[in-house]
């Protein structure tokens, strides 16, 4: 196995052991980027000197004792809408071509101050405003899309361009590309994770999290970014907690809730099949499943983009009428619609995510998680625009993407999505769990333990 290949969890013993250096992770995930990059194109920016000079540091730190822990000397992509210092973070837009930001976000601050090796940012979806990251290839199957908006964040990750890396989630865009590539990916409690320099498209739904090849790998990120930062009014109060995961994990005593409703409605058969398969596998680890009902199910689409398309056009309204020609044509588009939608319509959408709150709430009392699809199809074909169910029903491709994804950002619940199988097409199909607000342990629990119930997964195979 080469050290591309390697988890975070399996890459950090090997250099806790010393048979691995920093300098020989780094310089092999280069040289994977330099192998298959022209391919996949995930990256907007490949640091290599700046990574190279990072790991001979690592490495002198751990010669010498100075410890910093797990993420020490660990290669990670970072999604381009977050700041790193004397780094363009461009938002993969021409609206913000070479900017450069004076410091780093905090994400990138705590990352860096955990030894982590910065190699390069990751291309978003312009401004994270979609599902499919145009310019990146899926990493199982070339002809399909990345999902989005972190699709350049899930693609290096499945095909070892980096050992982890960090994307943003408004309506999906963590777990969608994570879902769509086969890899692992959080979106953490709103306001877990501080928010401090990282180009918002939503204040009320963003998210910032990890995509990692394991759950194990996602505790340990996760484990570095939460904890409270005053330049983040959304910010929860609190010290960080220590999400490891240093036991086996039993399920006995879990009860994991199965929507009767919503989330398996309109979904691919291959998708439903598989993830029946993977909640009925939670059930022989030990987990006791129980039939919920989804509340305000119609309620949601109208609620995601209620609050995500007004706060984007205020966000952007100054550009959007100094250089509206240098935004892609679909983005722009969003954009004035949202400065046509009437302010009633904006705080009816705020009413009904109050309400839509109290009502997960409510469900969530009654069991520890919900298990669901994380979207309902496997990758899409590159400029496919829409989706027929079989009912003759059609549905937009991102709306699909983000159909299962929003409930968990309008209610501000934790979800983690992890690769249970592949359709008869050989596409990854993701399982979705959800939990009450900072119940990440309790997702990282059942993640863990359903992973650990089968075989590794090896990197994508670049079909």
């Amino acid at each position: 196995m080469q050290p591309f290949e390697l988890s975070l969890t399996a890459a950090a013993q090997q250099i806790r052991e010393r048979t691995l250096s920093p300098v020989e992770l780094v310089d092999s995930v280069l040289s994977r980027i330099g192998d298959t990059e022209p391919r996949l194109q995930a990256y907007v920016t490949v640091t290599a000197e700046q990574a190279r000079e990072s790991a001979l540091q690592a490495e002198q730190d751990l010669a010498a004792g100075r410890n910093k822990g797990p993420l020490q000397g660990i290669p990670v992509g970072l999604k381009d809408l977050i700041d790193t210092a004397g780094v363009a973070t461009t938002a993969s837009s021409k609206v913000r071509a070479g900017h450069r930001a004076e410091a780093d976000s905090t994400v990138a601050s705590r990352l860096f101050s955990a030894g982590s090796v910065l190699v390069g940012k990751t291309h978003t979806h312009e401004f994270a405003y979609g599902l499919t990251t145009p310019q990146t290839r899926n990493a199982w199957n070339g002809e399909r899309v990345a999902g989005g908006s972190s699709g350049g964040s899930a693609v290096a990750v499945a095909a070892g361009e980096a050992t982890f890396a960090l994307g943003t989630d408004t309506g999906g865009s963590i777990r969608v590309p994570a879902a769509l590539n086969g890899v692992v990916g959080l979106k953490p409690t709103y306001g877990l994770v501080p928010r401090h320099g990282v180009t918002s498209l939503s204040w009320s739904l963003d998210h910032v999290g990890p995509i990692t090849r394991t759950v194990e790998d996602a505790a340990l990120v996760l484990s570095v970014l939460a904890g409270h930062d005053s330049r983040d009014p959304a910010c929860l109060p609190g010290a960080p907690t220590d999400y490891r995961l240093t036991a086996p994990q039993d399920l006995r005593g879990l009860r994991v809730g199965v929507p009767s409703n919503y989330y398996f409605d309109h979904v691919d058969p291959d998708v439903e099949s598989v993830v029946r398969q993977a909640i009925a596998q939670l059930a022989t680890l030990g987990a006791e499943l129980v039939d919920v009902e989804i509340p305000m199910t119609r309620y949601i689409q109208a609620t995601q983009w209620g609050l995500m398309v007004p706060e984007a056009s205020a966000y952007h309204e100054q550009t959007l009428r100094s250089v509206p020609e240098l935004y892609a044509g679909d983005v722009r588009i969003l954009l004035e619609a949202g400065e046509l939608m009437p302010a009633g319509d904006y705080l009816r959408a705020q009413r009904a995510r109050t309400l839509m709150r109290q009502a997960w709430a409510e469900m969530l009392d009654t069991v520890d998680l919900v298990a669901a699809p994380t979207v309902p199809t496997t990758a899409a074909e590159a400029g496919q625009e829409t989706h027929t169910w079989s009912d003759g029903t059609v549905e937009a491709v991102s709306d699909s993407y983000v159909r299962l994804s929003a409930p968990a950002n309008i209610t501000g619940v934790p979800s983690l999505t992890v690769p249970v199988g592949e359709d008869r097409k050989g596409l990854p199909i993701g399982m979705q769990l959800l939990g009450r607000p900072l119940g990440e342990d309790v997702l990282f629990r059942a993640g863990h333990a359903y992973e650990q119930s089968g075989p590794p997964r090896p990197l994508a195979p670049l079909g």
